[in-house]
């Protein structure tokens, strides 16, 4: 039997905050759990936040992260702590950590797989990560992880966000809090459980070549500069483009990249360009790699959201859900505007799954994800952006 329940608080102190919102969550399972998840805005004192939450949760294994906003069944808000208590006598979590994602994100990625692997007593169903928001390549780490674990094992999470400030993000493992670290939690056992993906952003203009890129950093796009992409299309000069983080400008008008096995663009955030005209991404786009310039729509965003939860509920072959775990893009929050569009798009994943099935995530700066929600022989994880990811266990 699987039991869950999600608290949530606007107190202003942060301990406050998070010992509501544990006390509330642990109160609804009955005061026990196997696993407390916290999602929390960084304007909380984040030792202190922890400290509240970990007040009452005592010695559970906790893992979460900060956000750029938080979910809960009773839908988006932002400034605040949300807390969810996980109490299921047929799953197994198991806990890992990897640090040093702004220096190896392959390694870091590596060594939380270890962990969860070495704890491990039974076979891997399932692998939620948090990584730091301003890794040096999200798509590093789920290689990483995919090295250790194996390429079919179902990865889904987000990552850290600092709400749209992009300087610092943190990710919390029993009492620590850090920075440039991967948390990994592996589920094993008896459960049913279903995996949705979609984005509904759409390919403009001509399609272009990646002909020269190092990791996440984009050189050059058909022989030109990589940021004369942004320059073509916005009319600005590059000095212009860099001045603040082109994330800011850029999030609706992402790249998408082909990738087999899904019938959408991969896509990927640009995060930042420098002066010789290279664009940075939240992750890797090969050199040689056909791209596009992507553009978002609120109500096609919408659509595919509640296709991502279509997806997971058939997935569990006629199971009912019990918790709902979303990681959605701050850039999605963004295009819907962070007021009522952005709850619809949450209640239209509701529509599908159930009002009143305890539901908890974040608005991510990336997330993970099986490629078009595959779970299966035919399951392969990699890292997008800009696309609402969800999970949702059954009985």
């Amino acid at each position: 039997m699987i039991k869950t329940a999600v608290g949530i608080s606007d107190n202003k102190d942060s301990f406050e905050a998070g010992s509501s919102a544990c006390q509330q969550a642990m109160d609804k399972v009955g005061g026990r759990a196997k696993l407390i998840i916290v999602f929390s805005s960084v304007s909380h004192d984040q030792e202190k936040m922890i400290s509240g939450v970990r007040s009452v949760s005592k010695e559970i294994p906790l893992v979460g992260c900060s956000d750029s906003g938080e979910i809960t069944t009773n839908g988006p808000t932002s400034g605040q702590v949300a807390v969810m208590a996980l109490n299921a006598d047929n799953i197994d979590f198991v806990i890992g950590i990897g640090l040093g994602t702004d220096k190896d994100s392959y390694a870091a990625g590596m060594a939380a797989a270890k962990e969860v692997k070495e704890k491990s007593t039974k076979e891997l169903s399932l692998l939620m990560t948090f990584l730091d928001g301003l890794a040096e390549n999200g798509a590093a780490v789920v290689r990483g992880l995919q090295e250790v674990l194996g390429k079919n094992l179902p990865i889904v999470g987000g990552s850290a966000g600092d709400d749209f400030l992009f300087k610092k993000t943190f990710q919390y493992y029993n009492d620590r809090i850090m920075t440039n670290a991967v948390i990994s939690i592996g589920f094993s056992g008896e459960f049913s459980f279903g995996v949705g993906v979609r984005h509904g952003w759409e390919p403009i203009g001509l399609p272009m070549k990646v002909t020269e890129a190092k990791g996440s950093r984009i050189i050059k796009v058909n022989g030109r500069p990589a940021l004369s992409i942004y320059e073509d299309y916005f009319g600005k000069k590059a000095e212009e483009l860099i001045r603040e983080p082109i994330a800011k400008m850029a999030y609706t008008y992402p790249l998408g990249m082909s990738v087999e096995g899904s019938e959408e663009l991969l896509i990927r955030d640009v995060v930042i360009a420098n002066e010789q005209g290279e664009i940075t991404c939240a992750a890797e786009i090969p050199e040689g790699s056909d791209i596009r310039l992507m553009l978002g729509d609120a109500d096609k965003a919408i659509r595919a959201a509640r296709e991502a939860a279509e997806g997971a509920l058939d997935q569990l072959k006629g199971k009912k859900p019990v918790a709902i775990f979303i990681f959605d893009c701050m850039a999605r929050c963004k295009l819907l505007g962070q007021g009522i569009r952005t709850q619809e798009e949450i209640v239209a994943i509701q529509e599908v799954l159930g009002k009143d099935v305890p539901l908890i995530g974040f608005y991510t700066y990336g997330e993970l994800a099986p490629l078009a929600g595959e779970i299966g022989p035919k399951c392969h994880s990699v890292f997008h952006n800009e696309t609402m990811t969800l999970m949702v266990l059954g009985e």
